[in-house]
């Protein structure tokens, strides 16, 4: 079975090696049609604790690495505002 893969967006790196990915994806309203947005928060893996807040990352699934922790961080997709501010410094 393949692995899924999301891409989203990281909202937390307070924790050792783990990062906090806000994943959103549209879907349409079952009754009235509108888009509407929902998000999920997945905690992923990140050994060297290279991403950083506001960054757009691709996390893949794989075994349970803890309660919580079932996703990696695969790479990085976009870097945050804050990371953009920092380089041109």
């Amino acid at each position: 079975m393949p692995k899924r893969i999301l891409i989203g967006t990281i909202v937390s790196d307070k924790t050792d090696k783990t990062v906090v990915v806000k994943v959103e994806r549209k879907v349409k309203h079952p009754l009235y049609g509108k888009i509407i947005r929902r998000s999920k928060k997945y905690h992923a893996h990140d050994e060297t604790n290279s991403f950083k807040a506001g960054e757009t990352v691709r996390i893949e699934e794989t075994a349970p690495i803890s309660k919580l922790k079932t996703w990696k961080v695969v790479d990085r997709v976009q870097a945050g505002k804050t990371a953009a501010i920092e380089a041109d410094v």
